[in-house]
């Protein structure tokens, strides 16, 4: 079985032929891990690795800066921050590296997060913990969920004197719900309680607007909803808190003279040779998307959310199982249990699912089966973007009842 990457039936959505790389042999229902990257943008990074190649030095040294500033102003504006508050990090894990690497805890604080927390910055908050002697508290939230308030009740009570921080999830990997961010930034600062957002799958997804969420971080991707090329993250640092965090990397601006902009900047900039490229096909890839459909990002945004909600009803109903959360907590992204896995071995992080590769191999269709809140339990999360179609949503459907409900 073979699906070719969809292009809507709307007038008013126009892909043109080949703009998705994709390969025309599978059913992609998972933009949600990587994101794909258009060709247009595609082109556009290879055209600024010509233009560094062609003349490095002068590239690296000369026009480097400039480029990478009218980046970030452009990124800025779509996130609803000032573009002395954004740098760029090479994706959300590394952001949320960051801000954990630069704090001083000590054995007396704790560092919250919940069971929803991406496997990666799970870890990260845990070394980080491991190495100051300091505790962390896990809060439960569960899946199914009735209502979004749920999240933020169980994170308050779990709030103590003690809560040096707490990094919480705009939009979870595992589970695909868009949590109440707003609230609990609100909340935890009436508290007197910082937090480190993960917004790994929020920009592109969701309307996204830092200044008004006030967060102290908050770290995204570009390379997921927004469709840059790979390695083209975010971190954006209230300005109150950006004197004490640190690149990862310490390089040439740790004894910099340059006054003319923020010593966060400064170090930010430039922190050993890489490729940038990725990092400039960012206004490319918010440039080429808008033009997609008339309404530009908020209409993108409200199709696949639209798509999506379409989808978990399909496949809620080829499951037989109600829906695991409220409309309202769907962006463009749908988990939903499965039934409990019946072979003994699991998948480890990073690995896919016995399942995931019987779908792939029997019916052409790659969509992510997630171990989760531990195995043998686990979802299936199905994406949404422009290129997908509801006809996709029922080749998995049919797929999942003939294995579950045959």
């Amino acid at each position: 079985m073979t699906s070719q990457p969809a292009t809507r039936s709307s007038s008013d959505l126009q892909i043109p032929p080949g703009f998705w790389p994709l390969d025309p042999c599978v059913t992609f229902l998972n933009h949600g891990s990587f994101g794909s990257c258009p060709r247009p943008v595609l082109e556009f990074q290879r055209a600024m690795l010509d233009r560094l190649e062609a003349r490095p030095v002068y590239f690296l040294v000369r026009e480097l800066e400039p480029l990478m500033d009218s980046a970030r102003s452009t990124l800025s504006t779509f996130i609803g921050a000032q573009p002395e508050d954004v740098v760029f990090v090479p994706n959300a894990t590394s952001g949320v590296n960051t801000v954990l690497r630069s704090f001083k805890f000590e054995a007396s604080d704790e560092l919250l997060v919940t069971d929803h927390a991406y496997n990666a910055c799970r870890n990260a908050v845990n070394f980080a913990a491991e190495q100051a002697g300091a505790r962390v508290v896990v809060v439960h939230i569960p899946f199914p969920i009735q209502h979004p308030g749920i999240v933020v009740e169980r994170v308050l009570e779990r709030i103590t004197p003690r809560t040096r921080l707490v990094i919480l999830d705009h939009v979870t990997s595992q589970t695909a719900m868009v949590w109440p961010i707003e609230k609990l930034v609100a909340a935890l600062a009436q508290r007197g309680v910082e937090t480190l957002v993960d917004g790994a799958h929020a920009p592109g997804m969701v309307p996204v607007n830092l200044d008004e969420l006030g967060a102290a971080y908050y770290t995204g991707n570009c390379h997921k909803w927004i469709c840059a090329a790979k390695s083209a993250g975010f971190l954006h640092v209230r300005r109150d808190r950006q004197g004490s965090i640190r690149p990862l990397a310490i390089s040439h601006g740790a004894n910099s003279s340059r006054t003319d902009r923020s010593r966060f900047q400064i170090e930010f900039g430039w922190t050993g040779t890489l490729d940038p490229s990725a990092f400039l096909s960012v206004p490319e890839a918010l440039r080429v998307m808008a033009k997609l459909v008339a309404g530009g990002w908020p209409e993108i945004m409200r199709r696949n959310r639209a798509l999506a909600l379409a989808g978990r009803q399909l496949i809620c109903k080829a499951l037989d199982i109600p829906l695991p959360c409220p409309d309202e907590m769907i962006g463009s992204l749908a988990s939903m249990p499965l039934p409990d896995a019946t072979y003994s071995s699991s998948p480890g992080p990073g690995h896919p699912d016995r399942f995931q590769d019987q779908l792939l191999e029997q019916n052409a269709i790659e969509v992510p089966c997630i171990p989760w809140p531990a195995w043998p339990k686990r979802l299936v999360r199905i994406s949404a973007q422009l290129y997908n179609s509801l006809p996709q949503y029922q080749e998995l459907a049919r797929a999942l009842a003939a294995e579950f409900h045959p």
